[in-house]
């Protein structure tokens, strides 16, 4: 430690920079880097080699070969290029490798080298050629721009949703511009290019001269530019060895540094921490590297081998063929601490825990000054913040051990000394004042009540960022760049990586929502599972089943669908046998042409819509025979189809009566046909004709005959309409003979009755109602007295009643018999009359009835005659 600011570089009076190794790089290397196309994805991604094309002094019938490797120099990948040319490689926010063709193709494969997809970027491209391309990341996701050998441009923002727009011409341009870059301003992409001493800013719609404000005079060109990591700032790097900084807008200048080199930098990037006011510009040659920003000096490294920069959220990442390092602004809270002569609190808290563990009375006082001032909890939160940005375990520890203030009965995840073993689980356990823990507990003494939250945080974040930057895992992510990818998308680069026990320990250790974590994970490690064909598909499917059980959060129907995709039907089948959800495995069923099983998870699931979605894939997969045959066989599903084809298909309801020899349901089905689909009477006397016959067939003679029936009533029923005019056509034959008496022609009414054997009684009901009805009361009467009523005549005193009509009622309430005379009189109102019947018959129910309607005075006396006559009869 009393070397640690020994790599500190000041840049001006307020801030330093530092460099140090994150890996020593033993890749074996098949190109020399500065024979190759380089790319490296940020947040310590993988790197990316492939031989450059036109480097002619290779010899051209060797073909390339694309490698690539984790940060730590692990490969990660290597397959043989036999595609087109590439002009440039980048990585896409999700770590996919685009690859850029100078035909326009650009051709996306996964981290290990999988091939996932290709796209075009237009015939324009394809016709010019690329003579350059940049991948840009966007809010939207990566971008990819194009320049063409007719000096045009073409990008799109978002490689996923691919939307080619073609930007416009730049007036006079004759040859490739001296540099360009991608600009992001209000959601748009732009593109800045330099011609000359002219700065072009090309949007969707317009091409416009730009230029930085306060730019050093004699400018003839722009060698190179570059845009920082959030596309705020933008250097621009002269032919007169002039490096301007400013904001991406060039509204506004930050500052301008001569670094006296006129030859033009193989790189230049920015080198910029996440909310600090310092801004810096990281500038490579051959073998020089060049760290400027607004201060009169610059901090230069010598570079011993070719190098690559890959620009970060908080500084740059250097690799070259034997080592990658890191180089950043120191933060505020390392620098308060370790600068030299600082009093910080920090600063002061550090140096009471090193003459403690010395036992030293200087402890006291440092501790006693702290406090006086009454920074004890900013020391130790800047310990704690410092202790995040330490690449190093021990300087962690270390830190970590001075800014320990309450331990006792917290999650210290196994003590600070537990940082350095990778991920496990939390261990509670007592901050004993004996070995490393002595730190501990001298904090503890000092400060009661500091909230122990940020200490547990800081301490699981480590220990998460010290297990990714293993050199087996090769993820060399900071602090500020964990914070910036979260958890999440940490999580599913270690998926991608395929270093599934890292990310579920993660999980575990993080406590994280099973189906946010462990789930997620595990059906990932099983989707890449099925992809092993080495492993037969028993063994397959029941290692899947043993590992993810019934893990909430895991669709089976996912992992099978991703067993299909890769040719495994069969392994995708037993998959599916263990999903739950039938809503899940039907519809991969049919996709994968397993229809008739897929039929059986429907019918077994009990749901009706999943069934109706399987029998109509069936119906236009299999002919019409076929079909049929699979319904025989499935007598829910059979019944479900015929409802649907009752509504929807009645053609295809007929067919399958037919198939089925059911004349029954032929019969029926024909008797519906003969009203819903046809209009002319011929027609539906035929349809009537056919569905007789399907009833003889069917044993039905009733049916038959009924059938018969309404075919003879059909017709009669036209031959009225033409003969008296009016409406009969599919009336009913007791409606028929009831318009038939209301329009006068009771002898047709007779007659149709005795044609179709209406009974009495029923007939002597029609015309009653009929005739009371027209209130045709003279012909009723006639009626009445044209036979004997077979129905009696009480209906006529109802109906008439009905009619509101008392005087009819009366004329016929005289010849009802003797059961029914009280039940007429009382109907009449007369019910003096009433009771002198009842008490002539003796009937109790009839006295009953009678003594019920006598109500008010007026009937009084009849009451009374009648309690009397009860009585008399009571005493006999």
């Amino acid at each position: 430690m009393d070397c640690y600011t020994a790599n500190w570089n000041p840049l001006g009076d307020s801030a330093f920079y530092r460099k140090y190794e994150l890996y020593s790089m033993d890749w074996d290397l098949k190109e020399e880097l500065r024979d190759c196309l380089v790319a490296a994805a940020p947040y310590g991604g993988p790197i990316a080699l492939l031989r450059n094309p036109w480097r002619k002094e290779k010899a051209a019938s060797i073909r390339p070969v694309l490698e690539i490797y984790s940060a730590s120099g692990l490969p990660l990948a290597s397959l043989l290029w036999k595609s087109g040319p590439v002009v440039s490689l980048g990585w896409s926010a999700e770590e996919e490798l685009l690859c850029v063709q100078e035909d326009g193709v650009v051709l996306v494969y996964g981290l290990h080298g999988d091939f996932r997809r290709h796209f075009s970027m237009g015939n324009e491209v394809l016709q010019n050629r690329v003579l350059d391309a940049r991948i840009f990341h966007t809010e939207f996701g990566s971008g990819v721009a194009i320049l063409t050998g007719a000096h045009r441009f073409t990008l799109s923002a978002n490689v996923g949703d691919l939307k080619l727009r073609r930007m416009p011409e730049v007036p006079g341009l004759q040859s490739a511009p001296s540099c360009w870059t991608t600009l992001c301003q209000d959601r748009v992409a732009h593109i800045l290019l330099a011609v000359g001493p002219d700065l072009y800013l090309l949007d969707h719609a317009a091409c416009s001269a730009v230029t930085p404000p306060g730019l050093a005079p004699g400018v003839s060109s722009f060698l190179q530019m570059a845009v920082s990591f959030t596309y705020r700032h933008l250097a621009l790097f002269t032919d007169t060895g002039y490096i301007w900084m400013g904001t991406a807008s060039l509204k506004e200048k930050l500052c301008e540094f001569n670094c006296n080199i006129r030859a033009p930098p193989k790189q230049m990037v920015w080198c910029s921490r996440p909310r600090s006011k310092e801004r810096a510009v990281v500038v490579a040659w051959e073998r020089r590297l060049m760290v400027v920003g607004d201060a009169p000096e610059s901090i230069q490294f010598v570079l011993d081998e070719d190098s690559y920069l890959v620009p970060e959220l908080d500084g740059v990442r250097i690799f070259s063929c034997s080592t990658h390092e890191f180089l950043h602004e120191v933060p505020v809270a390392s620098e308060e601490i370790f600068k030299i002569a600082s009093m910080a609190p920090g600063a002061l808290l550090l140096e009471a825990q090193k003459e403690y563990e010395k036992e030293s009375q200087k402890a006291d006082e440092y501790l006693r000054e702290i406090q006086e001032l009454g920074h004890l909890t900013q020391a130790v939160q800047q310990c704690i913040e410092a202790a995040g940005h330490e690449h190093q375990p021990d300087m962690q520890k270390s830190l970590l051990r001075v800014g320990l203030a309450r331990g006792a009965g917290w999650w210290v995840l196994g003590g600070a000394g537990a940082l350095e073993g990778g991920v496990g689980r939390p261990v509670r356990s007592p901050l004993l004042p004996s070995g490393s823990s002595q730190a501990a507990s001298f904090g503890k003494c000092f400060l009661d009540r500091f909230p122990p939250d940020s200490f547990v945080r800081m301490c699981q974040d480590l220990r998460v960022l010290n297990a990714i930057r293993d050199y087996h895992i090769g993820i060399p992510l900071t602090y500020s760049q964990y914070k910036q990818l979260t958890i999440q998308v940490l999580l599913d680069r270690l998926v991608l990586r395929r270093l599934y026990p890292l990310a579920i320990q993660i999980c575990e250790y993080l406590r994280l929502p099973e189906v946010q974590g462990v789930s997620r994970i595990l059906a990932h490690w099983a989707c890449y599972k099925v992809q092993q064909k080495d492993v037969s598909d028993e063994d397959v499917a029941r290692a899947i089943n043993q590992k993810l059980g019934d893990t909430p959060g895991v669709s089976y129907s996912d992992i099978a669908a991703r067993a299909y995709g890769c040719g495994r039907t069969e392994l995708a089948i037993k998959l599916l046998e263990y999903e739950p959800r039938s809503g899940e495995q039907v519809p991969l069923l049919l996709k994968m042409k397993r229809s008739k099983l897929a039929l059986s998870k429907a019918i077994e699931s009990g749901d009706t819509d999943l069934v109706f979605t399987v029998l109509l894939h069936l119906k236009n997969e299999l002919n019409r025979g076929d079909f049929f045959m699979t319904l025989r066989n499935q007598p829910m599903a059979l019944s479900l189809y015929r409802q649907f084809c009752k509504h929807q298909e009645l053609e295809t309801l007929k067919d399958l009566y037919n198939q089925d020899d059911n004349h029954q349901e032929l019969g029926s089905f024909h008797i519906r046909a003969s009203y819903a689909a046809e209009e002319r009477i011929e027609g539906r006397v035929a349809a009537l004709q056919m569905a007789a016959d399907a009833f003889y067939k069917a044993k039905n003679e009733f049916a038959a005959k009924a059938t018969e029936d309404q075919m003879r009533l059909l017709r009669l029923q036209r031959r009225l309409e033409d003969e008296l005019g009016g409406h009969f056509v599919d009336l009913s034959l007791h409606d028929t003979v009831t318009t038939l008496v209301l329009g006068g022609h009771s002898k047709r009414a007779e007659q149709l009755a005795r044609d179709f054997r209406i009974p009495d009684k029923r007939l002597w009901w029609l015309k009653l109602t009929a005739l009371a009805d027209l209130e045709d009361w003279e012909e009723l009467e006639k009626f009445s007295k044209s036979k004997k009523s077979p129905i009696g005549y009480l209906p006529f005193v109802e109906i008439c009643m009905k009619q509101h009509n008392k005087y009819e009622a009366k004329k016929y309430a005289s010849r009802v018999g003797p059961e029914q005379k009280v039940k007429a009189l009382l109907l009449v109102g007369d019910v003096a009359q009433a009771a002198d019947v009842a008490i002539e018959h003796r009937n109790e129910a009839e006295l009953t009835l009678v003594l019920s309607h006598c109500t008010g005075t007026a009937d009084a006396a009849t009451a009374d005659r009648i309690q009397r006559a009860r009585a008399q009869a009571q005493k006999k």
